[in-house]
Order: structure tokens, then sequence, then C-alpha cells
């Protein structure tokens, strides 16, 4: 089999939640990211693109439930070109690389444009249809912006419990404690606001017309553990008790509109698109817990993504690990044999934001950046996903000489 290599990366600045990006739909969003990545590589025809793969975790509204042959549409790219919307919920786009990955190391696809998008502002309420016309009693609209709708009522109770009282539950079980998220929070802020201020994100993100966003609206650089420690909890009152809350607005990634796409392409596709390599697709990993204990499904699959790389956690120099919420991270992380100081060294999501179905290529475009910038030879890229599971991928900067970053 051949192997599959990330050529390009590129994305939006991420906006809050009825922030900047609020007045674009989705769609529009995404074929903003494909005509980006596209006109990066001036001499490629597009008509050499075999494929556009993007993921999405709603689909319910202005998506038009395939998003990347609307994208692929409204760019203007050629009809030929056939699009697919991958969903994984907050892993989508991550799992979208996977599959293109697969694709190209069989020798199905050369080069595939790989991406996400999700507009949380503007996901829609939904009604549910009753099985017989005009039904005497009321109906509730459901929101589609996140977490569980329309619930089967055969999923047992614990199962369904929203990701923040997930978290808590999480929590409990590895006695993480308020002090150390919201610490764990502050540095995530500290760090995007350093890498934006010091132009790490300004060769892969897109500025868009009609929006007046050129950085990640969510970052505070003012954030610090004790601003953090005056925040109210969320999912459960603050207690003296172990079961009390802990998870507050600060220390759990917010609500975001983004895009992000990526070129993933065999050895031959550096010809196509006049460019070399960033890195290597080396190993893939998924796993699944309880739907509760969602939080901690990347800690089995980034130890798989590893395994069929090859390697182990003393040869990454790099880890981007998404933070849903930093209780979650820091369980992962104290599960793995992994130096702080070389996760998330840009900032993570609790800064820079969490559009679901975009978060997976932000991930592996940064996660491509660093090795090179850092000159490190291995990589991971690892999310957790709602209802329980989780995606990793791991890169190989071929270029790269250093190693080793465990602790």
């Amino acid at each position: 089999m051949q192997h599959a290599y990330l050529y390009d990366a590129v994305r939006t600045p991420f906006g809050r939640f009825g922030g900047g990006l609020a007045a674009i739909r989705p769609d529009d969003l995404a074929a903003s990211v494909v005509t980006g990545i596209v006109e990066r590589s001036p001499s490629l025809d597009p008509e050499r693109i075999d494929g556009v793969v993007f993921g999405n975790a709603n689909g319910a509204g202005e998506e038009n439930r395939n998003v990347a042959r609307m994208a692929t549409l409204l760019a203007g790219l050629p009809t030929s070109i056939p699009g697919a919307t991958v969903n994984r919920l907050c892993g989508s786009s991550l799992d979208a690389a996977m599959m293109a990955s697969r694709e190209i190391e069989v020798g199905d696809a050369d080069l595939l444009l790989v991406g996400g998008v999700e507009s949380m502002t503007r996901a829609p309420w939904v009604l549910p249809k009753t099985e017989r016309p005009y039904p005497a009693g009321d109906l509730n609209l459901a929101s589609t912006t996140l977490g569980w709708r329309l619930v089967n009522p055969a999923m047992p109770g614990e199962w369904t419990v929203s990701l923040g009282e997930a978290t808590e539950i999480l929590r409990e079980r590895f006695g993480i404690s308020r002090e150390r998220q919201d610490a764990f929070a502050a540095r995530s802020h500290r760090l995007a606001d350093e890498a934006w201020g010091a132009g790490r994100y300004d060769d892969h993100t897109l500025a868009l017309d009609g929006a007046a966003l050129d950085r990640d609206e969510s970052i505070r650089p003012g954030s610090t553990a004790e601003v953090l420690a005056g925040l109210k909890t969320v999912f459960r009152p603050v207690g003296d008790t172990p079961a009390g809350g802990t998870v507050t607005a600060g220390n759990a990634s917010p609500l975001n509109d983004g895009a992000g796409a990526l070129f993933l392409g065999s050895e031959t596709a550096a010809d196509t698109l006049g460019r070399a390599p960033l890195a290597r697709i080396a190993g893939r990993g998924a796993w699944a817990n309880e739907p509760q204990l969602f939080g901690f499904a990347p800690v089995e699959a980034a130890n798989r993504a590893l395994g069929r790389a090859g390697i182990t956690w003393d040869q990454v120099g790099a880890v981007e690990l998404n933070e849903a919420f930093a209780a979650q991270s820091l369980a992962c992380l104290d599960a793995w044999p992994v130096d702080l100081d070389i996760v998330n060294a840009w900032g993570g999501a609790i800064a820079i934001g969490h559009p679901l179905g975009a978060t997976g290529a932000r991930l592996l475009g940064t996660l491509a950046a660093r090795l090179v910038a850092e000159n490190q030879r291995w990589g991971v890229a690892t999310l957790c996903i709602g209802v329980g599971q989780g995606l990793a991928i791991v890169l190989e900067n071929v270029h790269g000489t250093a190693q080793g970053g465990a602790a």
C-alpha cells in the first residue's frame, strides 16, 4: 500500500456563538476554506481532485444534509468532483481525514480535499413529527446546537446525561480538582494569545469576506486561574463534598462557528499540488466507552494509533488534544506518560473554540505546523466525542529529527 500525506491546511478564525461569523451560513463557511486551500496551490488543476470529504455534526439546517457537496459546488469546483459528509459528532473532520487517508493508501484516490465545518450559532431548532396530524397536546422545539435531542426512551438514563454532567462524573472518578481545571483553562488562553501574537497561525488562517474577524474570537488574554475561580458552576451546585460542581463556562470549551480544510494525497500528489508534504498519516485509532465516560475515550484511541504507527509515547514530540472540558483533558493527560509542555503548546479549544465538525481539521493542521516549527518527528492529534467515543491520528514529520516529550 502507498502512504497518505498531509500537504496543506487552512481554517477560518473561530467565531463565538452569536459572534463574528454568525451571519455566515455553514455551507458558505465550508466553501470559503475549499476556495482558500485550492488557491494556495496555484499550479493545481482542480480536475485532479478526486473527491471532497467534510465533517459536520449537524446537517439538519443550512448544511443541506451533504455540506461537502454543497461547498464544492458553491466554491465553483468542477461538478464532476464528488463530495461526502461524515458525522461522528466532535470527531467528524478527524474521521473524514482517517477515511480519506485509507482511500489514498489503497489506491482509490490520489488527492482528496478534506475538512469540516460547524455553525453552532445557526444550528436550527427542530420540531418532531407526530404519527398522526394535528396532535391535541403541545410539542416542544429541540435545539440542534449541542448534545442529546429527541432521545429514544429505551436509552438508559445514565447514558443520556448532559456532556457537562458526564464531565463531573469523570472528574469525580479521577479526583480532578476545580483548581487544576481552572489553571489548565488559563494556560489555554495564555498560550493561544501568545501563539497568535507570535504569528503561529498567520500562515493557515483565512480572512473571510463580510466578517471582521482576524483571530479566534473566544480567546481571553487576561484569563487567570484566580479570575476563573470566581465563575459559577453550571451543571452542579458548588459543594464541600466530592459530588459538588466544578465545571464552569471558563473551564469548558465554548460554542463556536468555523471551518477548516486539508489536502491529503499520495506521494505523487506532490507534483499535482506543486508542494511538498507536511507530514505522513502514520497511525489511526478509535475507541468507545460507556456514553457518560466519553471524555476518557481518547486515552485508548491514542494508544492504539501509536501502536499502529509502531512508536511509543516517549517518541512523541507534540500533542494536540481537543479541550472539550479541562477535566476530561486532564483525565486523559494523567493516563498518558506525556509532558504537559508538549500538549496544545499554541493553545487549545477552551480558548480557541470548538466548532464541532471543524475541530479535527484544526487539530491536524496545527499539529503538522507544530511538528515543522519545532523540528519534531512524531505527533498525536486526538479528541473525545459525545456518546462515548474517541479518535486519534499519529503524524510523522518526514523531515523532523527531534524525538521525545514523554514524562
